[in-house]
């Protein structure tokens, strides 16, 4: 395991203007926030906390006896809400490695969160991505597009990320799956940095990253998480939970 004391930073926040309540929407009748941190705590990798937005979130959190931390409800990104919470919790720096991962991935397999942090080795910061088999994909400019060095077995080198078809040519194309491992020093780095020209241009966060100079490894996995922004793709996370538990 990279780091000494991990911690998976879970941030959430009640504004959607898809799913409205969208953390508190009941997956097999259960808040989805808390299905997220039960995913996290299975993956059995360190201390989990949700970076609360609002007090019905951390409520609902700790009514099913996890840990939540209240943050401003005004925080422009997830990135940003989850340094905040790092800072209110372990402001001597005891967790030298952080796990972001996104509070609408409640059917998550846990192993991915353990890909993520293994990943991270020798890197600034750490991803994953899944490689395209459906051909709608490849031009889908909601699927986004990791470039990447890719040498042999798992881990790759991130170069860029697109919402275009890229790289050109034969051969595969890779699904950018949105959860990042930061070493300390690199999130305290990130959320420091204002805005860059290529983040605003495709309106891909991570891209600030690489324009400042981080490197990303990106791990290679299997599957793809079913994200939640509309109640189709609220029923799409409990049909997959369900049928997981059987």
């Amino acid at each position: 395991m990279v780091g000494q004391n991990p911690i998976i930073l879970i941030p959430a926040r009640m504004a959607s203007t898809r799913l409205p309540n969208k953390p508190l929407a009941l997956i097999c009748g259960v808040p989805m926030i808390v299905q997220v941190l039960k995913r996290a705590q299975e993956a059995d990798c360190g201390r989990v906390v949700v970076a609360a937005a609002e007090q019905e979130i951390a409520d609902a959190v700790a009514d099913s006896g996890g840990e939540a931390i209240l943050t401003d409800p005004d925080l422009p990104s997830g990135s940003d809400r989850i340094h905040a919470a790092l800072k209110t919790i372990d402001g001597d720096g005891a967790h030298d490695v952080i796990v972001n991962l996104q509070g609408d991935l409640p059917s998550l397999a846990p192993n991915l969160v353990r890909d993520c942090l293994a990943a991270l080795d020798g890197a600034d910061m750490s991803t994953l991505v899944a490689e395209i088999r459906d051909p709608e994909e490849r031009d889908n400019p909601n699927v986004v597009k990791a470039v990447l060095s890719v040498n042999s077995g798992k881990k790759a080198r991130a170069l860029y990320f697109t919402r275009a078809t890229a790289p050109s040519g034969d051969g595969p194309l890779y699904h950018h799956i949105g959860i990042y491992g930061y070493q300390r020093a690199a999130l305290d780095k990130f959320v420091a940095l204002p805005p860059s020209p290529l983040e605003q241009r495709e309106k891909l966060e991570q891209l600030r990253a690489l324009e400042a100079g981080f490197t990303i490894n990106a791990a290679i996995v299997d599957t793809v998480p079913v994200g939640v922004d509309t109640p189709e793709d609220l029923a799409h996370a409990e049909a997959v939970l369900k049928e997981q538990s059987l």
